[in-house]
């Protein structure tokens, strides 16, 4: 069973690397943007997955608590590049 846990984890990784060159060579700021929200929530299911792994379930605690951050952080992001500050 963790072996599809760990196949799953490396599509994960490789996955990432894609959205990686959509972030540096991306055509526009808000394909940029959606690019680096996809790499935060790749990051938090591998997060799931290694503490699926390693049965330990303080990786749970740590996904979510990025998930709010990853979250937080698109939407300040994108009030950013639509007002050209956060105000």
């Amino acid at each position: 069973m963790t072996g599809i846990f760990m196949i799953s984890g490396v599509v994960l990784i490789f996955t990432t690397f894609l959205c990686l060159y959509r972030v540096v060579v991306g055509p526009g700021a808000s394909n940029r943007l959606l690019a680096v929200n996809v790499i935060g929530t790749k990051t938090i299911v591998l997060l799931v997955i290694i503490g699926f792994i390693y049965e330990r379930p303080v990786f749970l605690d740590i996904a979510l608590a990025y998930a709010m951050i990853n979250f937080i952080a698109t939407l300040a992001m994108a009030k950013y590049y639509e007002q050209g500050c956060i105000c």
